[in-house]
């Protein structure tokens, strides 16, 4: 028990630049105690109190601001940071080295019994108030996005983004190591690209329209300051 704390707590050193202290981290981690607390009530759940356990884990949500049901099925050096707003369901499977910013969803898409949230693979990293939603799985070493709403599988090492989330670039490097691929800066601009690919289109077909389609003076139309009969007859 000791030691998964310790790893917990160097987890969070290894992905967040803020922390200064382990006495700081052990008292002032919203993310790490709803963790902590969440293996207690999983443990309680997988031996029938499922009561207990809800009632554990909502006293948690109360103290956090993070909903993890205690059906779901946590891996080691889990991080999530700042944590407000987390919603993590009954039948979601999260490998290790996962990181998880605040808002994020792993929800449920039926309400038939059985498996209806994700699994989120190792060293998944998912951005802030991203939803990934039904029983889909996303790749190990994936990013997901800020705010994209994934609702189709993740192949491993890939770079998700949008609503509905697309596949925008995948990686043939092997996984990095916990914590090091946390840049959402680098995540591309999937709708600005397309309007400037769009515009340069447009500019592309009026420098050949204005080529082939050159006016040309109409054959009735009269020269200027000059008068004609013909103007005059209906």
């Amino acid at each position: 028990m000791l030691s998964t704390l310790r790893e917990d707590v160097r987890a969070v050193f290894q992905r967040d630049p803020a922390a200064r202290s382990h006495l700081e981290v052990f008292l002032c981690y919203p993310g790490l105690h709803a963790v902590w607390g969440h293996r207690v009530a999983h443990a309680l759940w997988r031996r029938g109190l499922w009561l207990p356990a809800r009632w554990l884990s909502h006293l948690i949500r109360a103290l956090t601001g993070i909903e993890i049901h205690p059906g779901a099925v946590l891996g080691r050096r889990i991080f999530i940071d700042h944590g407000l707003g987390v919603v993590i369901g009954e039948t979601a499977l999260v490998g290790s080295d996962v990181t998880l910013y605040h808002g994020v969803t792993l929800g449920g898409t039926s309400l038939a019994r059985g498996k209806r949230h994700p699994t989120l693979e190792d060293g998944v990293v998912v951005g802030a108030g991203a939803k990934i939603l039904g029983d889909i799985v996303v790749g190990a070493g994936s990013r997901v996005g800020a705010n994209a709403v994934v609702v189709r599988p993740v192949p491993p090492d890939s770079v998700v983004v949008g609503v509905p989330g697309e596949v925008v670039r995948r990686s043939a490097t092997a996984h990095p190591a916990p914590g090091a691929d946390l840049e959402h800066g680098e995540l591309p601009d999937v709708l600005g690209q397309a309007l400037v690919s769009v515009m340069d289109r447009v500019d592309a077909l009026e420098k050949r329209l204005e080529g082939r389609l050159a006016p040309e003076p109409h054959p009735h139309q009269p020269t200027a300051g000059a008068w004609k009969w013909e103007d005059f007859v209906i």
